[in-house]
Order: C-alpha cells, then sequence, then structure tokens
C-alpha cells in the first residue's frame, strides 16, 4: 500500500442524528468510505456485503448517518448481530466476510475507512470484532475510534433520571450477562442499566418487582427513530426490538444524600 489506510469506528449515537458530535460528521464526510452494520438476514443473498439493494431495509446506524452520507459512499456489512451461544459459526463467517471486504476496499485504494456504529464504537460494539479481523489480515492497517452519546445517556436525559451522583457507581451490563448480574446490581447502592433485554425482559421484570425497584425503572424503544417509545415499565411491555434499554436509578431519599 502506497499510504497507510486508516479504519475509524464512528459513534454515531442512539438513533437521532442530532446526536452526532462535530467530529463524527466531518470523519463521515472525508470518509472514502463508510460501512455500516446491518442484521445478517437484512441483506439478499446475492448481495452479501456491499451496496444497499434497491427497496432493502436500512439498519438504525445507516438510517442515522443518511443525512450526512452520500448513498454511494455508503457499504453495508452483515453481521450475525442477534446469534446467541457467543462465537457461532454464523458469527464469525460474519466477521470474516466484513473484514474480507474492508481489506478489498483497502486494496483498491481507500484510505480513509468509516464504520459507523450506534452508540459508541468503545461499548458492546460490533467495531471491535471488525478491528481485530481486519488487522488479522493487514497489521498495517491503522484503526481509531471517535466516541458517541450512548443510549444509557439519551434515555436519562429524556426521562430526567441523573445517572450517578455523588459517591454512587453506575452499572452497566447486557441482559445476556445473565439474571444473576442484574440481582446483585439491583441490589447494590447505585443506577443499573440494562443493553439488549428484549428476550429475557419477562426475567428482569419479574426481578423488578422481587426487590421493590418496578415503580423507578424506565424503557426506551427505538430511541431517536420513527415510533419510539420512552416510559415506565409495565406487564404488557413485551414487544421489545433488539437494542432496547433499561434504567433503574438508584434510591435517593434526599438531595446530596450520596455526597
Amino acid at each position: 500500500m502506497s499510504a497507510e489506510a486508516t479504519l475509524t469506528g464512528v459513534g454515531v449515537g442512539p438513533g437521532d442524528p442530532e446526536l452526532l458530535t462535530v467530529k463524527a460528521v466531518r470523519l463521515l464526510r472525508e470518509a472514502d468510505l463508510v460501512f455500516v452494520p446491518v442484521m445478517a438476514d437484512r441483506v439478499q443473498p446475492t448481495a452479501t456485503a456491499g451496496r444497499t439493494p434497491p427497496g432493502a431495509e436500512a439498519g438504525r446506524a445507516e438510517a442515522t448517518v443518511r443525512e450526512y452520507v452520500a448513498p454511494d459512499r455508503l457499504r453495508r456489512l452483515p453481521f450475525a448481530l442477534d446469534d446467541r451461544g457467543g462465537v457461532t459459526a454464523r458469527r464469525t463467517a460474519a466477521w470474516d466476510e466484513a473484514a474480507r471486504v474492508v481489506v478489498e476496499a483497502v486494496e483498491a485504494g481507500a484510505r480513509s475507512l468509516a464504520f459507523a456504529t450506534i452508540g459508541d464504537p468503545n461499548i458492546y460494539s460490533t467495531f471491535g470484532y471488525l478491528a481485530q479481523s481486519v488487522r488479522a489480515l493487514r497489521p498495517e492497517v491503522r484503526v481509531a475510534t471517535v466516541p458517541g452519546v450512548t443510549a444509557m445517556q439519551e434515555l436519562a436525559a429524556r426521562s430526567g433520571t441523573p445517572l450517578c451522583e455523588g459517591r454512587e457507581p453506575l452499572t452497566l451490563l447486557p441482559a445476556t450477562a445473565g439474571l444473576a448480574l442484574f440481582a446483585d446490581a439491583l441490589a447494590g447502592p447505585g443506577t443499573v442499566t440494562v443493553y439488549k433485554g428484549w428476550r429475557r425482559h419477562p426475567e428482569l421484570l419479574a426481578e423488578l418487582r422481587r426487590q421493590g425497584r418496578l415503580p423507578d425503572a424506565v424503557l426506551g424503544r427505538a430511541m431517536g427513530l420513527p415510533g419510539e417509545r420512552i416510559g415506565p415499565v409495565d406487564d404488557t411491555t413485551h414487544d421489545l426490538p433488539y437494542l432496547s434499554t433499561l434504567l433503574v436509578p438508584a434510591r435517593r431519599d434526599h438531595r446530596g444524600g450520596k455526597l
């Protein structure tokens, strides 16, 4: 390669295009190509990775950056985002194929490549796996990240819920980590935020009720997108999308009580 290529994971926030940072917008506009992750089953078999097929459904990252990136610079990378059971064969194959597409773009002359990821590229993001896979094929490719607004920050802002005060800890965990971790965090002194609770929501709901935390909990779905819903958690809330966020604020008896 005649010049160093850079792959940058760009955090684009939870879905509202106005929450991108100035730096994120600049890098997306300057990039030779912008890759976006999509569910593997949203791409036609004949268009595994690359240009968006006509009429295909856009993923959340793609929908968020369309305002800043011309369609001819957007490329889709299918990932097994909904796989369960750790490092499955389907998930591994998706990582390898995505890395191959990125490396081919570099070999074709692209030097500035961006990967738009929902939230922050260093928090439960597909970007880390992509970066590792690309470096395994081309160690000379430079990897960088640009931080983004997280879903828990947006949910806290929209619901008027301070995330942490004084000496309070802040716990962020995926529901896939298991109910025991969630129960332990709830029993602690700080705020608890849970990502990816869609399939495990009934278990989370039962634990909230058991510990008397249900009245304070807030749930955010499709934040920043059409059809978003932000509000209390109740027994009828079971139709959750993959990217949903549960926020359980710390117990606070009086102002400054945790200082």
